[in-house]
């Protein structure tokens, strides 16, 4: 059995509890990652390196190429289910022990498919596009069925771009979402970082407030991260981590 009473010890005292999720998170229900060592980052596409069919100003002269790339990975969502992590979180939540909410680098949103209703997408989400020239608001289907046509999804206004509402290199975070997450992280008791390598700022950002209060930090990851030394635990088995907290939990 995976130990974590001591997890349990601390959550059980801990008034306002806030979590950070990143790709690892998705993993299990079979969506690849980026960063590790059969991530997407791993695979060219076209010779290409996929950060740069993730640039905004490739995306927007390359439509039809970031579009193809994405296919397999982004336009499929229908067949991933939440896992076990998903489905704990949305369970702690409604027990009242995630007041602060989910903050999570993900776009698939398996979060509130599992029932979480607190989800603050800092990349934002695959659910939704919009015109690049009128704005207008597409969502997940309208574009998935032009993408798996093989057709760059395009306005029925005006005929301009559709783009997916979520945050390419070279974009801004939502200021807004933003500073939300620095006051959840900054007065929060217990910040649970999981499945994040801490690598992509200003999301990576976070759980640093957090160690600026002096606030309690839990860790879960495969991989080490920049704030190992201040986490007065960590763990490295996402789904044994979340088996036996669900067990306890349930």
């Amino acid at each position: 059995m995976y130990d974590i009473s001591p997890f349990m010890k601390l959550l059980e005292k801990s008034r306002r509890v806030v979590v950070l999720t990143g790709a690892g998170v998705s993993t299990l229900s079979g969506i690849p990652d980026f960063r590790s060592s059969t991530g997407l980052y791993s695979k060219e596409f076209g010779h290409m390196r996929v950060e740069s069919i993730l640039d905004i100003d490739f995306f927007l002269s390359h439509p039809d190429v970031f579009y193809d790339w994405a296919r397999e990975y982004w336009f499929s969502m229908d067949r991933y289910e939440p896992n076990i992590i998903h489905k704990t979180l949305a369970l702690m939540e409604s027990m009242g022990k995630l007041s602060e909410g989910i903050f999570t680098q993900n776009i698939d949103a398996l979060h509130q498919k599992a029932g979480s209703k607190k989800v603050y997408e800092l990349h934002g989400s695959l659910r939704d596009g919009y015109c690049v020239g009128c704005h207008r608001h597409y969502d997940y289907s309208y574009l998935a069925e032009a993408v798996n046509a093989h057709i760059v999804p395009r306005c029925q206004s005006c005929g301009s771009l559709v783009k997916p509402d979520i945050v390419f290199y070279g974009e801004n975070l939502d200021s807004t979402m933003l500073m939300r997450g620095e006051n959840a992280f900054t007065n929060a008791d217990l910040a649970i970082i999981l499945g994040s390598s801490l690598v992509v700022n200003p999301a990576a950002a976070l759980p640093y407030r957090s160690v600026m209060a002096g606030r309690s930090i839990v860790i879960v990851n495969r991989d080490r991260t920049y704030i190992d030394e201040y986490a007065q635990l960590r763990y490295d088995d996402l789904e044994a981590f979340f088996t036996a907290l669900f067990e306890k939990l349930a």
